[in-house]
């Protein structure tokens, strides 16, 4: 993994061979951090790591930071964080907004969509949606998860579903000058690349539709409001999961992060 660009904060190249473990706790110089059954289970049993090993923790707060394993018994661990590593970033103005899928392609989706640089998650009910709840404490974990594997400091928010029209109708007040990008199935096919290209520079939301595509009302409301950009991907068939990952590759490249400047959907 090299050195990239999160939250417009150009990320010094990081330590990924030593393991690292997400605390909601304090970080600061010192402080110790007592372990749940199941991080001391997975430092102790699984990593087989033993007192005074070394790993990186992080909170989404106080950034990264250097600390060892201290077994106070067989039954008790602590962290005691030592040094930082790296300083924590602002999280990426980059919003992912989907229609929920079934339980295992949105664990996919949901690990792919933030280690794509998606700063919130924003579930959206549509009318050929399959899926009207979430499990929104799996989803946290999820994405919690991909931010310990990927050195992601800064933790994507997850939102409670929210249907398709009331986000619509309330988006100009509650997101002014965020541009809402959507993954149009029955676009006429222009190059996506060159649409992108022509957008002025904002802050960014994706749409991906659910499995059986948006309603043809839904697809009409949408290319009608001045905010939406229509975004064709190509002549294929997609499945959900499969378009989040083309979409979010299309954006960070065109307009966000990848192009190495810092851009709006980094």
């Amino acid at each position: 993994m090299a050195a990239g660009d999160i939250g417009g904060v150009v990320m010094a190249r990081y330590d990924f061979r030593t393991h690292r473990l997400f605390v909601d706790q304090e970080l600061a110089p010192g402080a110790r951090c007592p372990l749940d059954r199941k991080q001391a289970n997975y430092l102790v049993n699984v990593l087989r790591m033993g007192d005074g090993d070394g790993l990186l923790v992080f909170n989404g707060r106080d950034g990264e930071w250097r600390a060892t394993l201290a077994s106070g018994s067989r039954k008790s661990h602590a962290l005691v964080v030592d040094a930082q590593e790296r300083p924590q970033p602002a999280a990426p103005d980059f919003d992912y907004l989907f229609a929920p899928l079934k339980q295992a392609r949105l664990d996919y989706m949901v690990e792919k969509a933030v280690e794509m640089g998606a700063g919130r998650l924003r579930p959206v009910l549509t009318q050929h949606g399959q899926v009207t709840r979430i499990n929104r404490s799996r989803m946290e974990a999820n994405v919690i998860e991909a931010a310990e594997q990927c050195g992601i400091l800064a933790i994507p928010t997850v939102d409670e579903p929210v249907a398709l029209t009331a986000l619509l109708d309330t988006w100009p007040d509650a997101e002014p000058g965020r541009r809402l990008v959507f993954c149009d199935e029955g676009h006429p096919g222009d190059d996506p690349l060159t649409v992108l290209s022509q957008l002025a520079p904002s802050p960014l939301a994706v749409l991906i539709g659910p499995e059986g595509g948006f309603s043809a009302g839904e697809q009409e409301h949408l290319r009608s409001l001045p905010f939406v950009t229509p975004l064709p991907l190509g002549p294929r068939i997609l499945r959900a999961d499969t378009a989040a990952i083309a979409a979010l590759a299309l954006v960070q490249a065109t307009l966000g992060d990848w192009k190495g400047g810092g851009g709006s959907a980094s």
